[in-house]
């Protein structure tokens, strides 16, 4: 990968305000680092990139971000080890995945040195935000929005990229029941379900709301066209633990190509779990439910890593799973967190130090 990152310009803050969190109780995404990463793409080339304190910026009322959606974002973790060394997670799946997101939406992709190099300036600048331990991590949240002005139904020729960085422990807590979606949609064929744009998270909201007024916390999403097949939880990729055997569905246009999602495959298969990648029906996990082989279900994606869940409900009848002795999510989750924090051996590469 290509880090050397030369041109870019850095303006320190007057004063830090970490001081003032309390990283013990951090709010998921609230609480942001004193700089950020800001680099234009104007007259069909990106302009120079700089680091600046973290602020506000104005944008004129008629941005295509505003009207027609082209927003892009990805998520992702540092974590510092036991000897303050400070280590990105598979920062190059990323990359190439904001890239691909960036073409789906007709928007300029960005060269790697900006991405990457541009990022490992930027938590050098920050490294005391990142703590050891605990769960504790940095959220990394780059994203790019078209800034061009105009309301003509066409894409901006003008956009602004930028990384800003959160400190950050557990994304959820506690116990997690979904209910399984028979009408509404994440995503169709055709579609934008395999890039991260933001209209793909806004459209989750109402039926997550609905949801939520009925008790649970996600929806387990299903195939737009017949409602059969599962998909996704939430905003997470979905693992389902059936005898021995760990299912996932396959990724396509309309599922995320997770990070997460790959590594906890590659990982269940180097302990020796039998993995399926492939569609799960949703009257397979009923069965499942009601003869006792359904084991586990959980999410797994960047914020949480993996979430176990505790239930689900389908067409109005509600399916508890069991409690278990040897949870393979809790394994798996051990195993891809020890990696990340280099408090066990990365036999796979995947880990980058910053």
């Amino acid at each position: 990968m290509n880090n050397t990152l030369t041109d870019i310009k850095i303006t320190k803050c007057q004063t830090s305000k970490i001081n003032d969190v309390d990283f013990e109780n951090l709010v998921f995404g609230n609480i942001f680092t004193d700089h950020m990463l800001v680099c234009d793409y104007k007259e069909g080339a990106w302009q120079q990139p700089v680091i600046e304190p973290y602020a506000p910026f104005l944008m004129d009322p008629s941005s295509k971000v505003f009207h027609y959606g082209q927003a892009i974002f990805e998520g992702m973790k540092a974590y510092k080890d036991a000897h303050d060394e400070i280590w990105l997670f598979r920062p190059d799946q990323n990359f190439e995945r904001f890239n691909k997101s960036a073409s789906r939406l007709a928007m300029p992709e960005i060269p790697e040195d900006v991405f990457i190099g541009g990022l490992k300036q930027l938590i050098r600048l920050e490294k005391e935000w990142v703590k050891h331990g605990n769960g504790s991590a940095l959220y990394i949240r780059p994203f790019m929005i078209a800034t061009g002005h105009g309301v003509i139904a066409s894409p901006s020729t003008e956009y602004r990229f930028m990384i800003i960085l959160s400190p950050a422990k557990s994304y959820y807590s506690g116990e997690v029941k979904v209910v399984i979606a028979e009408h509404f949609s994440r995503a169709a064929n055709g579609g934008i379900g395999a890039a991260k744009a933001a209209g793909n998270y806004s459209a989750q909201f109402y039926p997550t709301k609905l949801a939520n007024e009925e008790g649970f916390q996600q929806i387990i999403w299903t195939d737009d066209a017949t409602h059969t097949k599962l998909e996704e939880a939430g905003t997470m990729n979905v693992f389902f633990r059936i005898n021995n055997t760990l299912f996932t569905a396959p990724t396509s246009e309309r599922i995320l190509d997770g990070v997460t999602r790959k590594s906890v495959i590659d990982l269940a298969k180097k302990e020796g779990v039998n993995v399926e990648v492939r569609s799960v029906l949703v009257e397979e996990l009923v069965q499942a439910a009601k003869n006792g082989s359904l084991k586990e279900i959980f999410g797994a994606g960047t914020a949480a890593v993996i979430n176990p869940i505790a239930g689900f409900s389908f067409r109005g009848e509600y399916f508890e799973l069991p409690k278990i002795e040897h949870s393979i999510a809790q394994d798996i989750k051990t195993k891809l967190t020890g990696i990340q924090t280099k408090e066990l051996e990365d036999t796979f590469g995947w880990t980058v130090k910053v």
